[in-house]
Formats: C-alpha cells, structure tokens, sequence
C-alpha cells in the first residue's frame, strides 16, 4: 500500500487514466475528486463492504475486510 499525503488541489495519477485529486481538506474531513474511465465501477469503502458482506452471505471483522484484493 502507498500512503501519500497531498494538499488541496494537488493530485496522484494511477496509469494514464485515473486522477485521485484532494479538493478541500479541514479537521479530518477530506473531499476527494476522481476521474476515471466511465466503465470503472467506483464506490464507497462502506458501500463497498456493505456488498460484499451481502454476497459472501457473512459477517466480517475488520481484518477480513476486502481490502487490496
């Protein structure tokens, strides 16, 4: 996992085709912009979690999560 850390209005780029952009940043709240290819499904973490919980028919614990896979 690569940790970065970024200030408003600076950006990563993962390949040519995503920009991970930080919008606006203050006490812990963090609004980020991303442009991404349409056919990329992107969602929430919890969203995300939420789902999976649901498909594998289980509950997780937080180390179970579906993180990087």
């Amino acid at each position: 996992m690569l940790v970065l850390g970024r200030k408003p209005g600076e950006y990563v780029m993962i390949g040519r085709d995503i920009m991970v952009k930080v919008v606006k940043s203050n006490d812990g709240d963090l609004r980020l912009a991303i442009d991404a290819p349409k056919s990329l499904n992107i969602v929430r973490g919890e969203i995300y979690e939420h789902k999976w919980r649901l498909d594998s028919g289980g509950v997780l614990t937080p180390s179970e999560y579906p993180v990087g896979k």
